[in-house]
């Protein structure tokens, strides 16, 4: 595969993450309409992660027959409350014994984005280990990859590339599918079932894997497209 070919095909997994992030905030239905963001990831799937794809479609599909209060009110019972939560988003509510928040490992995550040079917003209000936060820190980790990769920078990009698949394999491929199986397990919305799957099989799948080489830059390696 050339390398420019390739160049195209992170960004493509880059994007994939920024959009699933932004799936697991409060809902803004009529801005996913107006900006065909739910169009864009399944396009983008489709080159990156094609079993994921269809998912991705049945959302947007999903978001036309519901209004924005009703949306909101699912993702409210599933991931906010007030009563007990259906799919907790927090990676420490699966990996911590007694199902708590702010565990060790919610340290070891937030330890992790400090290794990579980056401290949370104060303004924030959500935790270290929440799905988006941890959906955002990977497309962080494919975008500087890609900026290197860009510049010709591979032992960079190499570094950023190796990043993403540690952090996964150490969190969220750990938590995640759990966290998805519960959203299945707590809505019947289409939406937020379809979400979910998506979001498992994007994480957990390595179809994509395969050695990419370029003599000019003498680069070989080997890469997930499905983090």
């Amino acid at each position: 595969m050339e390398i420019q070919e390739f160049i195209a095909r992170e960004k493509a997994r880059c994007d994939c993450f920024r959009i699933l992030a932004a799936c697991f905030y409060q809902p803004e239905r009529d801005v996913f309409l107006e900006e065909k963001t739910l169009e864009s990831l399944s396009f983008q799937l489709g080159r990156v992660c094609p079993e994921a794809g269809p998912f991705a479609a049945t959302m947007k599909e999903s978001m036309l027959a519901w209004n924005n209060e009703d949306l909101l009110v699912e993702y409210s019972s599933l991931f906010v409350g007030p009563t007990e939560l259906k799919a907790a988003p927090y990676g420490s509510v699966y990996l911590e014994k007694g199902r708590r928040v702010m565990g060790d490992s919610t340290m070891e995550v937030n330890d992790y984005y400090r290794k990579m040079g980056l401290t949370m917003n104060k303004d924030f209000k959500e935790l270290p280990d929440h799905i988006a936060v941890e959906l955002e820190f990977m497309y962080y980790l494919a975008f500087q990859e890609v900026e290197a990769l860009q510049k010709g920078e591979t032992d960079k990009a190499r570094y950023f590339l190796d990043a993403q698949e540690e952090f996964s394999e150490r969190f969220m491929r750990q938590w995640v599918p759990v966290f998805c199986d519960k959203i299945t397990q707590g809505t019947d919305n289409p939406y937020y079932q379809s979400l979910a799957g998506c979001l498992s099989v994007f994480i957990n799948s390595k179809a994509g894997t395969f050695p990419v080489s370029d003599e000019s830059m003498k680069i070989t390696t080997q890469v997930y497209f499905c983090a």
